[in-house]
């Protein structure tokens, strides 16, 4: 199986692509919020402390790079891009 192992403090997240219902019904896309996404973190290297495998975190949008590893699409962030845990 091909996998992301991050190295130093990067930390690799499969962004979700939930969709926002508002009061009044409205679906808005994921695609159309603006500033931040939502994904589950897949890995963690060895100095990203306050994150691990599982955590469903907040990131900005525009941070890390794109990857996209046996037809998934992950994000590769440095750990400070990291805004949030998320708990359900």
């Amino acid at each position: 199986m091909l996998a992301l192992e991050p190295l130093d403090d990067f930390v690799v997240v499969e962004p979700t692509d939930e969709e926002a219902e508002t009061r009044l019904g409205l679906i808005i896309p994921a695609s159309a919020e603006a500033h931040c996404r939502s994904g589950i973190v897949i890995a963690a290297g060895p100095e990203a402390d306050g994150v691990a495998p599982g955590d469903k975190v907040l990131f900005p949008r525009t941070a890390g790079y794109d990857v996209r590893l046996a037809g998934t699409n992950q994000k590769l962030l440095k750990r400070r891009e990291v805004i949030a845990r998320i708990h359900d």
